[in-house]
This record gives C-alpha cells, structure tokens and sequence, in this order.
C-alpha cells in the first residue's frame, strides 16, 4: 500500500511493493496522501517504490469484473494524472522498476523523471494489448514527449531499458537501483522552495490541453 515519508523538505511517497495497480482503493490513498503533502506545504514530491515495479497501472481484473464502472474508473485514473501534472510543486518520479501503460503514464505526468540504469522497463504496451490511448492519455504523453519520441513509445509498444530510455528523452537520468530516489533528490533539492500559486498557475497554462483532455472520458 501507498506510504508516504520525508526527505527533508521533500515528501517521498512509496506506491508500496508489489505490481501498485490502479485499483480504486490505491487511487483514494494516492489521493490521500497528495492532499496530506501539499497540506504539509512540502517543498517538492517525489513517488517512487519499494519492488521491481513502479506500477504496472490500471487494474485489469478489478475492471473486468466491474465493467459497468469504466467510466467513472477512467476518470478517476485520468483525475489523478492531471493533478500531478499540475500539482503546485516540483515534482520527479523515481523507477526502480518497471513503468507499463498507465503507470508510466503517472510517471510522464511528473516534472522529472529518475530510472533504474540496469534493469527494468518503461513501456507504453497499448498498441499490443489492443486498448487504444484515451485523448486524455494521449495528450498526457504528446505533452511531455517530443513528436519522435512519442512515435517511438506510444506507436510500437517498445521497451525502453534505463539508457534507451535516457536517449529518447523520455527520462531525465538514469542511477543505480538504490540511489533513484537520492538522484530524484538531487534533482528537486537546488530548486528550492517555490511559490505554490505561481507554480500551480504556470503549469495550468503549459498544460491547459491536457488537462482539459483527461477531463473528459
């Protein structure tokens, strides 16, 4: 289950240790435990793991067994990664494993990104598992991607490793399986404390597009 600790001024928010699938159960304490850290006033976030999966992402079997709630799911999901992508703070998400579909998703929605150098993956697998993008999620990815990288991650199901996906931009550094979240640290700590509003309000705008489009299901 989600915990959530501190380094310093920096909250660490753990996704827990084994797949961290979007169940609704896992979103409400995520949701939680966001509402806790920026009623901390917390300097930045940072959400990591404890296993060999950041997350796997959406919850398959809970969503086979409760079609009739894909709607109200969705957007639950989506909700959670607007706000992320616009929460008043900086924010890196540390991988020290692997990151599939709406998982990786979570973490695209970050400022920064940190990923295990030598194992673990980062995919979009999609395109091979038929279940096309939302244009929430689409407009997610597209935001924070370049137009050739998002070709190469969302259009081919590829797995990137750490360095592959150091190449493709698609994360902003790679370290050793015990010092992504030091490295995520490292990241976040010399931009110091922001202005909530302004920063909130300044990623509104960068991402209004998104937003607007994980909105609506």
């Amino acid at each position: 289950m989600p915990s959530l600790s501190y380094l310093d001024k920096i909250a660490v928010l753990d996704l827990g240790d084994n797949e961290n699938r979007f169940s609704p159960e896992f979103l409400e304490q995520v949701g939680a435990h966001l509402d806790t850290v920026v009623a901390d006033g917390a300097q930045a976030l940072i959400t990591t793991a404890s296993g060999k999966f950041y997350s796997n992402g959406l919850d398959l079997d809970w969503l086979g067994a409760n079609a009739d709630q894909f709607g109200s799911y969705v957007g639950q999901v989506q909700s959670l990664f607007a706000r992320v992508l616009t929460l008043p703070m900086p924010t890196a998400a540390a991988l020290p494993g692997h990151a599939f579909g709406a998982g990786a998703m979570l973490a695209i929605a970050h400022d920064f990104r940190v990923m295990r150098e030598d194992r673990g993956y980062f995919c979009f697998p999609e395109v091979d598992i038929h279940i096309p993008f939302s244009a929430g999620m689409a407009a997610l990815i597209q935001a924070k991607l370049s137009p050739k990288s998002a070709v190469a991650s969302m259009t081919t199901g590829r797995r990137f490793g750490g360095p592959d996906a150091l190449a493709h931009d698609i994360v902003d550094a790679i370290a050793a399986a015990d010092a992504v979240t030091d490295t995520a640290a490292a990241l976040l700590t010399p931009l110091g404390a922001k202005d909530s509003d302004t920063l909130g309000a300044i990623k509104n705008t960068m991402f209004g597009a998104a937003v607007t489009a994980l909105a609506t299901v």
